[in-house]
């Protein structure tokens, strides 16, 4: 089994400088590549002095995440591609787990390991965490991070088990399960296209795996920050458009629900005296609606499955209810 790490990066020197020499000292066994996303600083040159045994592939645009992976991708040859964040430390023997895996379980097409904080290595991060699950409304959450509670690791979920989403900070995935896929949704750009993949991955019967026995650490945020009005407007944006194209049952009163649910978290930043997130969220609506006919057609090409949601809201179980802990959840 041929394995390639491919590390996404756009301006991104500081990061590949802290971050690089952990991927190459403990990937013995994998190809390793730098997909440039047209960066303007000297990112690429500073990899190829420095490195120059791994492979730099440069891409014509910044097309975000999505583009920019599928971009690059479609220039490596390998059975397993490892899409890996700029801002990850790993650990040594952390791709034996991930190797042994797909070849003792041949219908797993997707891995996660587990990702703790870069900066408070004993709790889970908050882009992943144990593995991603997902409510009735399309609202993504955690094994070890629901909202803004995250957990420390106590070893709770330290077996592996299928979970529904993989993060993009680290995800695996087979070769042909990504092109059998289409790769990613490029409209998304950027956050949460992960999530839209693994969707359409889990409506054509491909299994999703958590396994601890791997781990990294993420620093989180280093590309674009959560307190940045973009990243808002990208999150509810795209959350819509995952939902549209995946859930199913009656997918008027979901997307019903889910804007008057956004227009609650609105109201919220308003209060807390952040207006330009309120505004990034009215930009995501007139987004979505202008993208209404494609969803609606992507969404028609799949097979929608109806199992493996959080059968409840997981805003009124957190905000309501305040049950903040996964372990506390009714089984997904």
């Amino acid at each position: 089994m041929t394995l390639a790490v491919a590390i996404l990066n756009w301006n991104g020197k500081d990061l590949l400088q802290q971050f690089l020499p952990s991927v190459v000292a403990h990937s013995p066994n994998a190809d390793i590549y730098v997909v440039d996303n047209a960066s303007s600083d000297d990112s690429v040159a500073w990899v190829e002095n420095n490195f120059p045994t791994l492979k730099v592939i440069v891409n014509k645009e910044n097309g975000g995440y999505a583009k920019g992976y599928n971009d690059g991708l479609s220039q490596i040859n390998a059975d397993v591609f490892c899409l890996l964040n700029s801002d990850v430390e790993v650990t040594p023997n952390w791709l034996e787990p991930i190797i042994e895996e797909f070849n003792s379980n041949p219908k797993t097409a997707l891995i996660q390991p587990k990702i703790l904080s870069y900066h408070n290595k004993d709790h889970f991060e908050y882009a992943g965490a144990a593995g991603g699950f997902i409510d009735k409304l399309g609202y993504p959450f955690c094994r070890g991070r629901i909202f803004d509670t995250v957990e420390k690791d106590l070893g709770q979920y330290n077996e592996r088990s299928p979970i529904f989403w993989a993060s993009g900070a680290c995800l695996f995935i087979k070769s042909d399960t990504f092109h059998q896929l289409g790769g990613f949704d490029e409209s998304f750009f950027a956050h949460m296209e992960e999530i839209d993949l693994c969707w359409r991955a889990f409506n054509q019967n491909l299994k999703t795996i958590y396994l601890p026995s791997s781990i990294i650490y993420h620093v989180g945020g280093a590309t674009l920050k959560n307190t940045n009005p973009r990243k808002t407007y990208l999150n509810f944006r795209n959350s819509l458009f995952a939902l549209t194209k995946n859930a199913y049952g009656p997918i008027w009163a979901l997307i019903f629900m889910r804007l008057v649910l956004d227009g609650v978290a609105g109201i919220k930043f308003l209060l807390e005296l952040k207006p330009q997130h309120t505004i990034s969220i009215l930009k995501a609506h007139l987004s979505f609606y202008s993208k209404l006919p494609y969803l609606i057609s992507k969404r028609k090409q799949q097979n929608l499955s109806k199992e493996y949601f959080y059968t409840n809201s997981i805003v009124w179980t957190y905000y309501v209810q305040k049950t903040k802990t996964f372990d506390r959840l009714h089984k997904c």
